[in-house]
């Protein structure tokens, strides 16, 4: 895997071994920003079951200049801690090695781009999206990405957002919730 395009472009990203977590393929991160973006003018991006990091460096990558990234599993830090050193750039990027709960009572500021990939889809996406928008963590022109199974139907409003975007990819749906 690697950054598919801005200022990393083309640099690689380490990924977990096994199955704990779900990595991004290239072609759907590529086709995700193309749906989003592509690139941006600043802000700060949230994510929330971060993985290996790669959502997130390559939203910094296309422009983004802040990025918040939530990842509990112990081995996956490490591969995030990793990424992030190749970007030389680890101002940018804030790791918080906790579950998403947790992080989502600490956060603070709001948030313009969010990826939210979780293990269990449906609900945890509905109950992270309330608890983002309880909590005044959501931009005014936020943009809350979800990456599901093709087969997980979500809801057409969640707390202040609807949906903008629907995409299946291969055995992956994408849906972007915008105010």
């Amino acid at each position: 895997m690697k950054i598919v395009s801005g200022t990393y472009g083309g640099r690689p990203l380490k990924t977990l071994e096994g199955k704990t977590t779900r990595p991004t393929s290239d072609k759907v991160r590529g086709a995700m920003f193309n749906m989003i973006g592509p690139y941006f003018d600043g802000g700060r991006v949230l994510d929330l079951y971060a993985g290996s990091g790669g959502l997130s460096i390559e939203a910094v990558s296309r422009g983004m200049e802040q990025a918040v990234l939530v990842e509990k599993d112990r081995r996956a830090q490490g591969i995030i801690a990793s990424n992030i050193q190749m970007t030389k750039e680890s101002h940018k990027f804030q790791l918080l090695k906790m579950e998403a709960h947790q992080a989502l009572s600490q956060l603070q500021g709001t948030f313009d781009l969010v990826f939210l990939d979780p293990p269990y889809a449906k609900e945890q996406i509905v109950a992270d999206i309330e608890a983002l928008a309880e909590r005044d963590l959501l931009g005014e022109e936020v943009m809350v990405v979800c990456e599901t199974d093709k087969a997980v139907d979500l809801p057409e409003e969640i707390a202040c957002l609807g949906i903008w975007k629907e995409k299946i990819y291969g055995i992956s749906k994408v849906t972007v919730y915008v105010r």
